[in-house]
């Protein structure tokens, strides 16, 4: 089975009303294709504040607010280990009273609860989009590709535009992950459409994972619905679609996206497999051809070297297996999952040392509790092999 590649954003963030949403391209729903949804899909409770977020505010932040900037109160407890004790794990988005009290969370559902307890503390944000370079993960035969969103506390002052702005010459900027500056001098800022937008394609690519398509695809669809502005909603619901055996309606949606965007690779890859999968003479000539255009605008794409070093571990050849995973690691070291495979090739061809030296790695960088409980079994074993073998 081909890999299919889904966009995701790595933090959302709330911020003020934006201009009134544009109509969704025209025929790419198909509601009659799924089960009706329980409930209809509800955006009210991901910025909500739990009764225990208030407590919080109140005992942790409320007393020296007299005293203190409330900015730097926030940023502290959001930074300092002796406070909200945040751990990041990527294995679901949460909303802000979920994160809350997980005290976990990726980076989206830790900026959820940033803006919910800025929110409640009068404080204004500013949401922005970062201008840094995709990062990648997957999820068996899902590919997921994740932009980057933070936040900036400000002072409110009186604007003649909309009432309120924030004052970005003296805000502080919140982030969960390392940033060049330079990537932030160049944010711009998101829409609240845009961002709720964005919460609810993670959850839909997150359902998709689990196959839970029926609810994958009105997540989606809400998502289209709420910024039709945003093309990797129609991305998702494409792959919906397509998980779903609608290849037609995949491939419209993917048309649609593609020109809006013409230069998409994650598009681009999928319509193309979307044409190849309906074996039709014709459809299979269009999909050759944008394979062509593809391999111009991405020569070796994400995932290309690991994918060839997983087929030579399964065919035995674990020097070549070692000689791809180190090619990915070179391009992104700090994807937990090159180091992991790395070190199993390593630990194969009875390298101890490396295999130990990247599994060390691929347990710094694990983004979930599972993962991490995997790569910390997988060391004890490595070091275990090491000792029985200095024993000798």
């Amino acid at each position: 089975m081909q890999p299919w590649t889904l966009a995701l954003c790595a933090a959302l963030l709330c911020g003020c009303a934006g201009p009134t949403p544009r109509a969704a391209a025209p025929m790419v729903f198909h509601d009659q294709l799924f089960q009706p949804p329980a409930a209809p899909v509800d955006t009210a409770h991901i910025f909500a504040v739990s009764p225990a977020m208030r407590d919080y505010l109140s005992r942790e932040i409320g007393h020296s607010l007299t005293r203190k900037d409330p900015r730097r109160e926030l940023f502290d407890a959001l930074y300092r280990k002796d406070r909200l004790q945040l751990e990041y794990d990527s294995a679901m988005t949460r909303d802000a009273a979920q994160t809350f009290e997980a005290r976990a969370g990726n980076c989206l559902s830790l900026a959820i609860m940033t803006a919910a307890l800025a929110r409640e503390l009068r404080l204004v944000v500013q949401f922005q989009q970062v201008e840094v370079d995709e990062s990648w993960s997957r999820a068996g035969n899902l590919y997921f590709a994740s932009d980057h969103v933070n936040l900036a506390l400000g002072r409110q002052r009186l604007d003649n535009g909309n009432g309120y702005s924030v004052d970005l010459s003296n805000s502080l900027t919140v982030d969960f992950i390392p940033i060049p500056p330079k990537s932030r001098e160049n944010a711009r800022p998101l829409e609240e459409q845009t961002i709720i937008a964005m919460y609810l394609n993670n959850r839909a690519a997150e359902l998709l994972s689990q196959v839970k398509l029926d609810e994958a695809y009105w997540s989606a669809r809400k998502a289209v619905e709420q910024d039709p502005g945003f093309l990797h909603a129609y991305n998702t619901l494409a792959v919906v679609y397509q998980h779903h055996g609608n290849l037609p309606e995949a491939e419209q949606v993917l048309r649609y996206a593609l020109s809006q965007s013409p230069t998409s690779t994650v598009v681009l890859s999928n319509l193309a497999q979307a044409l190849e999968a309906q074996h039709l003479p014709d459809k299979r000539a269009e999909a050759a051809t944008l394979r062509a255009r593809l391999a111009q605008l991405e020569p070796e794409p994400p995932f290309h070297y690991f994918n060839l070093g997983q087929e030579a571990m399964r065919a035995g050849d674990y020097r070549r297996a070692r000689d791809l995973f180190a090619r990915e690691v070179d391009r992104v070291p700090d994807y937990h999952e090159f180091q992991f495979w790395l070190a199993l090739a390593n630990y194969q061809l009875g390298n101890l040392g490396e295999a130990d030296a990247h599994m060390v790695k691929a347990l710094a960088n694990s983004t979930t509790r599972g993962d991490h409980d995997l790569y910390s079994a997988k060391l004890d074993r490595i070091r275990a092999y090491e000792a029985h073998a200095a024993g000798k």
